[in-house]
């Protein structure tokens, strides 16, 4: 997967089936990349994440999608409002991992061509070692943020410099 004939969307994560959604969160090379996820993913977390989602898109007028590619639930992410901003995440099923990059690009060109953000952000945990990833995306350090007493790493794009 990951060919340029693919058909990528981006829904609502409450058109998810919730039993892939709890698989994707309870998947354990997942979870080593979410260090807030510290409980079991069940339907009452289900059911909190899903009211905590859809209420970015109310107050905010935007956040997380998920994604599909030929119809497939693949993962979700996108852009929410986090520390003052659009924040960026892409949380993908590992069989699905190869395919971030072209969901990245499509992102992208959502926050900057269609919703005219000047600037997102990517937070990532102290943990993981992928900042040159970042900065070959040209992001910039934008120094730290707790949140939920774990302490991430806060990255920067400019639209002047995707």
């Amino acid at each position: 997967m990951n060919d340029e004939d693919d058909e990528i969307e981006f829904r609502r994560l409450d058109e998810v089936n919730k039993e892939e959604l709890i698989d994707l969160m309870n998947n354990p090379l997942v979870r080593r990349q979410l260090p807030l996820a510290k409980d079991v993913f069940d339907d009452k977390a289900y059911q909190k994440f899903i009211q905590i989602k859809n209420n970015l898109w109310k107050e905010h007028g935007y956040g997380p999608w998920a994604f599909f590619i030929n119809k497939k639930f693949v993962g979700w992410g996108g852009l929410q409002y986090e520390e003052g901003g659009p924040d960026l995440a892409l949380i993908l099923h590992p069989k699905y991992w190869g395919t971030g990059k072209i969901i990245y690009k499509q992102i992208i060109r959502k926050a900057f061509d269609e919703m005219d953000f000047e600037f997102i952000t990517v937070l990532l945990p102290i943990s993981r070692k992928h900042d040159k990833a970042l900065l070959g995306l040209h992001f910039k350090p934008d120094g730290e943020v707790l949140l939920e007493n774990e302490r991430f790493i806060r990255f920067r794009l400019s639209v002047n410099d995707a």
